[in-house]
């Protein structure tokens, strides 16, 4: 009787374990595995230019003999700066200058997404659409950018080469919302027309001015500031005569 009550208890739960599910997980819209390419293959020629070359051996220099792997990251950025994108090519490169596997710097340059390992634009918009930027209407961003690029899909690249259009998780200006990164600029508190004149500078070659397009400096309240209004008082404000 007890055997036939646990074995009715054991398909209860299981039974009720097939209840449970959870979502699909989301992943990230870049192959991890890389698939050679007539413009992206091991036998690619890739060297550093003799700037880059001294700058990358400067960089190594920072760190103790045998632990020259932990430039392993500004090396490979170094790489993606000079060639517009990474190339494996460029990966085994960093990987004999470093004395590392190959392995090893493949994992960090899928790891980080800073990392391009397919071509880009001259520009890269990168558009933040998480909860904040979404709150504060960053779909609107996202059509703008459409429009004014004519990239019809998130990770396309426009037909002149000029742009490419990224769509990322948080970028860490929440309280600049919406905002895009382009390049290595961030355009913060953005607005359809912002966005409409930002594109229209990268176009005529122009470099539009990076932060807030609110008036504001920073992340300072709309408002005004409501600490550190007044200027500082200097050394020795409060402190007793006697001491």
């Amino acid at each position: 009787m007890l055997s036939c009550a646990l074995r009715s208890a054991g398909g209860l739960i299981r039974n009720q374990a097939r209840a449970f599910h959870r979502a699909a997980p989301v992943c990230s819209d870049q192959l991890f595995v890389h698939r050679d390419t007539p413009d992206n293959n091991p036998n690619t020629p890739f060297e550093f230019t003799q700037e880059n070359l001294k700058r990358a051996k400067e960089i190594i220099a920072n760190y103790p003999k045998g632990h020259q792997a932990a430039a392993v990251i500004p090396v490979l950025d170094l790489a993606q700066r000079q060639y517009g994108w990474l190339p494996i090519a460029a990966m085994n490169k960093v990987a004999e200058m470093l004395d590392m596997s190959k392995m090893r710097v493949y994992e960090v340059a899928t790891f980080y997404t800073m990392f391009n390992r397919n071509p880009v634009g001259k520009y890269h918009i990168q558009i933040c659409t998480t909860t904040p930027c979404m709150l504060r209407d960053s779909d609107s961003i996202l059509d703008a950018i459409k429009r004014k690029t004519g990239i019809t899909t998130v990770g396309g690249t426009s037909q002149d080469g000029l742009f490419t259009l990224t769509e990322v998780e948080c970028l860490g200006a929440c309280v600049n919302a919406p905002m895009v990164q382009v390049n290595d600029n961030y355009y913060e508190d953005l607005s359809v027309s912002d966005m409409e004149e930002i594109i229209d500078d990268l176009k005529a070659n122009r470099t539009p001015k990076a932060g807030p397009r609110s008036g504001r400096f920073a992340a300072e309240p709309h408002g005004g500031l409501t600490s550190l209004s007044t200027p500082p008082t200097g050394p020795g404000f409060g402190v007793r005569d006697d001491l």
